[in-house]
């Protein structure tokens, strides 16, 4: 079931620049702003993801990784 967030406090600069995104792209503001709430979510759940697959990878090479390694191994989870 769907839950109501309610903002308190605004400022008023950030509600008009929200209001104007959402009017540009011709949706309202709530479907904006929910729009916008579920790519943080989606993206704090490829953070979580990530962290996940640097551990593993610290765990099988036993030691410092290069950076390469890492971003070869995040761009691998990605495509799993």
């Amino acid at each position: 079931m769907a839950k109501v967030i309610h903002i308190r406090d605004v400022p008023d600069s950030v509600h008009a620049a929200l209001t104007q995104a959402a009017q540009s792209q011709g949706i309202s503001l709530t479907r904006y702003v929910q729009r916008e709430l579920k790519q943080v979510a989606e993206r704090e759940h490829l953070v979580r993801h990530n962290v996940e697959v640097i551990r593993r990878t610290q765990e099988q090479v036993s030691g410092s990784i290069d950076r390469e390694t890492i971003l070869k191994e995040l761009h691998d989870g990605r495509t799993e």
